[in-house]
């Protein structure tokens, strides 16, 4: 493993999902071998509170992404955004 740090946020990540006070949770995950899996849910079936928490989450990972790829905010939006377009859901 290239980043000795990885290991420690799965665990801490793990962690972190089984809290009983999440309102919501997103997880997306990318195998070496190219496949994706995502995890999305809310605990409300309000449409507008979904939508807050899920802008609220796209934030806080562009933002992330931003700092640590030293990127502008611009460049990672656009850039999810021409990703987005290509992917198919299931």
């Amino acid at each position: 493993m290239t980043n000795p740090q990885f290991e420690e946020l799965r665990a801490r990540t793990a962690d972190a999902i089984a809290d009983d006070d999440l309102l919501s949770v997103y997880t997306g995950l990318v195998h070496d071998d190219g496949r994706h899996e995502y995890y999305f849910g809310n605990d409300t079936e309000d449409a507008t509170e979904l939508q807050e928490t899920a802008a609220i989450q796209l934030g806080m990972l562009v933002r992330v992404l931003a700092d640590r790829s030293d990127s502008s905010i611009d460049e990672v939006t656009d850039l999810a955004v021409e990703r987005a377009k290509g992917m198919e859901l299931r």
